[in-house]
């Protein structure tokens, strides 16, 4: 099935940090129903070039699927894909979905079943999104011989799926020796809100990323 993609870009500045996200990246791929059930159909599915799926939520019946494997993988080299929005072809009859979890060989690293979710304009989603570091080498911190140390590669936003992130990026070129940032502090849009912090206690409010301090040399 032919990938198509389309982005949109919003940027919003507070505190001296700059936080960049892609939203709604769309993705169109072609299915088809899948009956046969259990590991046996699963394996003979793989050998075939396919992957075993099934897509459930927003009060309808799961239904199972396969995808073409090398569909799956071709998309999912753009780390954008983990969280765009998809529309699944499943024999002439569409339906809007987000990768919600996949499986992978543990050996050879290749996916061997997808979760997908539905989603609509309205409906809310919660979704581990990843975040990008930029201004590391601009960071006063980092000048001075302090240790940038990543704490957090990603966290658990919710959102209108609609207004879901494939990643946050965090400019942390004003970061000192000695500083942190938690996840307070990192700015989102309305409607975007971290799921650590919904739980009104500082005691989640964790550090993303630190500049150590710089040790003195007597």
């Amino acid at each position: 099935g032919e990938i198509l993609a389309i982005f949109s870009r919003r940027t919003i500045s507070c505190k001296g940090l700059i936080l960049m996200e892609k939203i709604m990246t769309q993705l169109t791929w072609t299915a088809e129903a899948r009956t046969e059930e259990g590991k046996g159909a699963s394996r003979r599915l793989r050998h075939q070039g396919k992957i075993p799926a099934i897509i459930y939520g927003l009060d309808k019946p799961a239904r199972s699927i396969t995808l073409s494997s090398n569909l799956v993988e071709r998309a999912l080299q753009n780390d954008d894909a983990y969280n765009s929005w998809i529309e699944v072809d499943v024999e002439g009859d569409k339906e809007t979905v987000v990768i919600k979890d996949l499986q992978r060989n543990p050996a050879k690293e290749y996916v061997t079943h997808l979760d997908l979710q539905r989603v609509s304009n309205d409906s809310y989603i919660n979704k581990r999104v990843p975040f990008e570091f930029t201004g590391t080498r601009h960071a006063p911190g980092v000048k001075k011989g302090g240790l940038l140390t990543i704490l957090q590669a990603s966290a658990e936003v919710r959102a209108k799926a609609s207004e879901l992130p494939t990643k946050i990026i965090v400019d942390i070129s004003k970061l000192d020796a000695g500083e942190n940032l938690r996840l307070s502090e990192i700015p989102l849009p309305e409607g975007v809100e971290f799921m650590a912090l919904r739980h009104g206690s500082s005691d989640y409010d964790q550090a993303v990323v630190k500049i150590g301090k710089v040790r003195v040399k007597d």
